[in-house]
């Protein structure tokens, strides 16, 4: 039976497009996800180290720097007798774009000089991902001595293929499909003795690259008395450093890749939410982002691809990909989203009031206005007045919003809604993206402002009359509308992403915050995706009843835009404890189940990691923490935060505002001691006597 790879007990190490997985003792063995990729291609399947016949006893591994791991293991069996072990081997695997390099250092405290015959047991499949993700049991490819080297070629171009160089070691080709590096050290006391070997892949066909330049986003200094904050922040913006990549189509532009290893190249939602999120940090990576994706805005109709005329697309890949059981199947430039399109208006507002420069984001503008246009004439396919999907092929994704598995658009008793399906946070994206496409087509002189804002105003009396559902606890917006829209009745974490688009009022944003605050959705390690009441929840469920570390943050900043603090503050401590449990690597997603009940969090064992809009979501804790909100063309930058603050005490440096820096520091009752920037804005501190005004470096 073929069964997806899990993920959970690997070690990773990745820089975009290349990346590395093995086991927990830095063993890549031939089953599973393990392998070094390039893209979406498995260079190698298999890298075994043993020393006379044995494996290393791993004693230590983890994370070193950006795509860089290590693994301390001993050698006992060419070790002297006695207890203390005296001769150890540190493996170090760093990841370059197109390369990924091992070096073998052995040491010794032992009295004589020690043999160590050291061997690489290698294979290769160039398998794609989809391939791998499929569980299924993949052949290897014979390989042939090329100048010194080893190398395997693909069957035809677009595959490409991989070659290993290893200096000083003798290459035993006897077995084609399984090359042996070999060499016979001899390491002295207190002299390390360095090994090294390397594998580079050559990718014909990729249609995603290496990003040209550091990142650009700053790396804020931040001081907690809640210490967890700052190492997740830490490790997550050392991680999506790695997820920085380009598209051959705009080879200039860098946005983020959505997740390793299945997600490891552009998709519109994942980039544009990770970019939303890390905007306290600079408009550079949101700029890329947003050009990239206009690249490539849809022009046409085309039922395959769903694209249409100013569609934001879904996910680029290499070739076609499709479901193991075959029931879908994607093209490699597919725009199957229903949420892409106004989130990109969204990302281009709001890093506009970051201090994007103005050229920049007025060269964008025609982008926006094919976007907004999509809303009413394509997105509202039947012209109720609500964005909906419905796939037409048959072969693609049944569900189109960030909830994509099949069985995500549930009702109350577990039964699955037939579409065209109108998700609830859609239809909130698509007021935030008409109301910020009005301000943006005001600040430039562009016409159409006045109708986009009203619009989005019969949009949010429609949802009013339409949406709302209730059960013994009140009401509470329905995840969706179904064919013969009826309210698909199921309490969904989705309801978190209507707080502060200005879709609800201030009394529905209140039944909303005490719906995501409640024992059924708050799992004490972030928000359930559905309702421990639904007849549909599971914790180990993908959409329905695990914890989505993004879906959470989302939740967070919304809660806190709309004065929602204390449950704001609870999930808060809830990812900040999932975190510490997750070695401060935030997965894509993990379980649903109740804090307490288990002995630690439990991992959804396939998920991503590093993952973009989980690492990202480190930014939106700080952030919603301080309650910080930007508009530089307006002239001011707020800062409300949390009472009390959840995590004590919190100085912050290194946020930047339009290109300048910005330091914050709140005290554990929530005070604002001092906030200030060399920026051309006003700061205006909120405090429980109403906002106060100051300018430039006020403290």
């Amino acid at each position: 039976m073929e069964l997806q790879p899990l993920l959970h007990d690997l070690l990773a190490a990745t820089i975009a497009p290349s990346q590395a997985w093995s086991g927990l003792d830095g063993q890549v063995r031939a089953h599973g996800a393990q392998g070094f990729y390039q893209a979406d291609v498995r260079v190698l399947s298999q890298a075994l180290v043993t020393v006379g016949g044995r494996e290393p006893e791993v004693i230590a591994a983890g994370p070193a720097g950006p795509g860089v791991v290590e693994v301390i293991g001993l050698l006992r069996g060419v070790d002297e007798a006695g207890a203390d072990p005296t001769v150890r081997l540190r493996r170090t695997r760093t990841v370059t774009p197109g390369m990924v390099r091992e070096t073998l250092e052995l040491t010794a405290a032992t009295v004589e000089p020690v043999r160590v015959p050291l061997q690489v047991l290698l294979a290769c499949d160039l398998a794609e991902l989809e391939q791998v993700k499929s569980g299924r049991d993949l052949a290897a490819r014979a390989a042939r001595a090329e100048d010194g080297g080893v190398v395997w070629t693909g069957d035809d171009g677009p595959t490409g293929g991989a070659r290993v160089e290893a200096p000083g070691a003798e290459v035993d080709l006897s077995d084609t499909t399984a090359p042996v590096l070999r060499w016979d050290a001899v390491v002295r006391p207190g002299e390390p003795t360095v090994l090294e070997w390397l594998v580079c892949a050559d990718d014909q066909g990729a249609v995603v690259g290496a990003a040209p330049s550091a990142a650009t986003w700053s790396t804020p200094f931040v001081e907690a008395d809640d210490r967890r904050l700052a190492a997740l922040l830490d490790r997550a913006l050392e991680d999506l450093t790695t997820l920085r990549m380009t598209a051959a189509f705009a080879p200039g532009d860098v946005f983020l890749a959505a997740g390793a290893p299945w997600f490891f190249t552009l998709f519109g939602r994942d980039s544009i939410w990770a970019a939303r999120m890390m905007l306290p940090l600079g408009t550079e990576l949101a700029a890329g982002t947003l050009r990239t994706l206009a690249a490539r805005q849809g022009t046409t109709t085309d039922a395959e691809s769903c694209e249409q005329p100013g569609k934001i697309l879904h996910a680029v890949r290499r070739d076609a990909r499709g479901s193991r059981g075959g029931g879908w199947t994607l093209p490699p430039l597919y725009y199957g989203t229903i949420d892409a399109t106004p989130l990109w208006v969204c990302l281009l507002h709001d890093a506009w009031r970051w201090g994007m420069p103005a050229e920049e984001v007025e060269a964008l503008l025609p982008a926006m206005e094919r976007a907004l246009a999509w809303m009413s004439e394509y997105g509202d396919a039947d012209g109720d007045g609500f964005l909906e999907y419905l796939d037409l092929t048959g072969r693609g994704l049944a569900n189109q919003g960030w909830k994509d598995s099949g069985d995500s658009v549930q009702w109350q008793d577990g039964s699955l809604a037939t579409g065209p399906i109108a998700l609830c946070e859609v239809q909130a994206y698509a007021h935030e993206a008409a109301v910020s496409g009005a301000a943006l087509l005001e600040a430039f002189g562009r016409p159409g402002a006045h109708q986009w804002r009203q619009w989005a105003a019969q949009l949010a009396d429609r949802f009013r009359a339409q949406f709302w559902v209730a059960d013994a606890e009140g009401s509470y917006p329905a995840i969706a509308l179904d064919a013969d829209k009826r309210p698909v009745d199921t309490l969904t974490s989705n309801i978190g992403h209507l707080l502060g688009t200005g879709l609800l009022d201030a009394e529905e944003e209140a039944r909303v915050a005490r719906r995501l605050g409640s024992s059924q959705m708050d799992s004490g390690y972030g928000l359930r995706t559905m309702s421990t009441d639904s007849g549909g929840y599971w914790p180990l469920r993908y959409h329905g009843g695990s914890v989505w570390t993004h879906d959470t943050a989302i939740a967070i900043a919304g809660l806190t835009r709309s004065g929602h603090t204390d449950v704001a503050a609870g999930l808060v401590e809830g990812l900040l404890a999932a975190g510490s449990e997750f070695g401060y690597r935030l997965p894509e997603l993990h379980s649903g189940d109740e804090r307490g009940s288990v002995p630690a969090v439990v991992p959804y064992p396939v998920a991503c990691r590093p993952q973009a809009w989980s690492a990202a979501s480190a930014v939106v804790l700080l952030t919603s923490v301080l309650g910080l909100e930007a508009d530089v063309p307006g002239g001011s930058v707020r800062v409300a935060p949390v009472v009390p603050s959840p995590v004590g005490t919190v100085r912050a440096t290194g946020l930047r505002v339009a290109g300048h820096d910005l330091e914050i520091e709140v005290d554990g009752d929530g005070r604002v001691r001092f906030a200030r920037t060399d920026a051309p804005v006003r700061v205006v501190q909120a405090t429980a006597t109403g906002p106060r005004t100051t300018t430039g470096t006020e403290r």
